[in-house]
This record gives structure tokens, C-alpha cells and sequence, in this order.
């Protein structure tokens, strides 16, 4: 297992970097989009849909819809992103309260409707992320990176009260803890070399608080769906690291909130 991560992962990163750090305008946009509609392929399973025709029908609308916004000019508005700061709201709600209120999400329609609240903002948030330079793009993924590798080692060493049992048996709320920290720790990094200024500095800290601990909602809530799906990975698109949603569920929530919250204060 731990071969085929490190093959994987060998050829997968440098991949992931060239495409988002190496492309821009149209082409970063079909890029990230080939990423998101493969998430869509995934999320239908996590919905319940295994007929293979229905699957790929979902996904081609979902296609079609990133593409009109494309063609319409409207893939940098932030309607998508308030659409995803709602649709966070109530995953939040869904989470906290699982598994006592999962039959008001347990359908096939509704978990398919996550899935469009979840991956479009997402979509539309690395365009805009990417339209500012690049710089924050690159933020964003490391305050989730690091937000994980914190909540990991501090989980690992001092982890005793659980943050959501029912859903992710693994994680604390000192793991939690240690994340935020990291990512603080990267704020404060990030205000000096970008010469933000106290109340730019200041104010990428609190963003990146809020961002830190958004991340963690959106591992939980895919973990909530493939919990109640019965499958322990999204898929194994990605030999050893399980699906690609498996890899971006925390940016799922991290990049749209980001993007939203960076217009107005970076």
C-alpha cells in the first residue's frame, strides 16, 4: 500500500502543480474543472446513483453548467460562492446532528443537490483565487495542507476529546486545535513577506481562522456521507490515496470561502 501511495503521489503532484500554477485563463479553467466533474463522478455514488448511464448524464450536466458560466463570463462572480457559504451552513447543521436527522438528507435528489452547492463554489473559487496571480491560490492550499498536518501530530500526541464521534472517530478537538495553530502560524509568515500591514495582517489571520476551521468541516462531511454510503474511500481513481474527493474534500470548503472572503479583505 505504502509503494503505491508514493507512486501515485510521484507522479500526481508535480501534475497538480503544473496544471495549477502553470495554466491560466481558459485553460486553467478546463483544467480544474476536469478535477471538479471527476469529484462529480464520485459524488454520485456517494448519492446512491450506480446506474453507470445516470452517473455520466449527472456529470455532463454538471458540465454544461460550468461551461455556460464560463461562456457567459460569469465563473468570476461570487453568486456561487454565497452559494456555497449557505450550503456550508446547513452541512454544518446535517453533521453536528448525524446520524439522528439523516433522513433529512438521505435521498438521492438531496445528496445529489450537496453535491452542486459542494463542487460548482468550489470550481468557481479556484478561478478566482487563480485570476488574483496565483499568490493566494497558493495560500489556500497550503493553510489546508498545513491545517491537516497540525490536527494530525497534535491529534496523534495529545488528541482526547473527540470532535465528532459519529462521523470520524479519529479526530479531537486538540487536533483541531493544533491545526488552527499551524495555519496562524502561516498567516503571520504570509503578512510579512506580502507587506500586509497590521490590519491586513490582522485581517488574514482572522480569515485564515475561520478558513482553518472550515477545512475541517468539509473532511467530516464527506466522511458523514461515505460513512452512511457504507464505503470507506470515494473511489480508487488514485491507487493508495482512494478517490479525488478523498483529496479535496477539505478544500471543498476552504477554497469557495476563501475566495469569497479574500475580495473583501486581501
Amino acid at each position: 500500500m505504502l509503494r503505491q501511495r508514493i507512486i501515485t503521489a510521484a507522479w500526481l503532484a508535480p501534475l497538480m502543480l503544473a496544471g495549477l500554477f502553470g495554466l491560466s485563463g481558459g485553460l486553467f479553467a478546463a483544467f480544474t474543472g476536469a478535477i471538479v466533474l471527476l469529484a462529480a463522478w464520485e459524488w454520485t455514488n456517494l448519492a446512491g446513483v450506480i446506474e453507470t448511464n445516470r452517473r455520466v448524464a449527472l456529470v455532463a450536466g454538471l458540465a454544461v453548467l460550468m461551461a455556460l458560466l464560463w461562456w457567459f463570463g460569469a465563473v468570476l462572480t461570487v453568486w456561487p460562492l454565497w452559494l456555497a457559504v449557505a450550503g456550508w451552513a446547513v452541512n454544518l447543521y446535517w453533521v453536528t446532528r448525524y446520524p439522528a436527522q439523516r433522513e433529512q438528507w438521505q435521498s438521492t435528489s438531496t445528496r445529489l443537490a450537496m453535491g452542486l452547492w459542494v463542487l460548482l463554489p468550489t470550481w468557481v473559487g479556484f478561478n478566482v483565487l487563480r485570476d488574483t496571480g496565483g499568490i493566494w491560490l497558493l495560500y489556500v492550499l497550503l493553510l489546508v495542507w498545513g491545517a491537516d498536518i497540525g490536527a494530525y501530530f497534535c491529534g496523534r500526541a495529545w488528541g482526547r476529546r473527540k470532535l465528532a464521534p459519529a462521523v470520524s472517530p479519529g479526530k479531537s478537538w486538540e487536533g483541531v486545535a493544533g491545526g488552527v495553530v499551524v495555519t496562524l502560524l502561516l498567516a503571520l509568515l504570509f503578512a510579512v513577506w506580502q507587506r500586509l500591514g497590521v490590519a491586513g495582517g490582522l485581517g488574514l489571520v482572522v480569515v485564515t481562522a475561520a478558513v482553518a476551521l472550515v477545512s475541517v468541516l468539509g473532511d467530516l462531511f464527506e466522511s458523514m456521507l461515505k460513512r452512511f454510503r457504507g464505503i470507506k474511500d470515494s473511489s480508487n481513481l488514485l491507487p493508495g490515496h482512494g478517490g479525488v474527493l478523498d483529496r479535496i474534500d477539505s478544500l471543498t470548503a476552504a477554497v469557495p470561502l476563501f475566495a469569497l472572503l479574500s475580495l473583501g479583505v486581501l
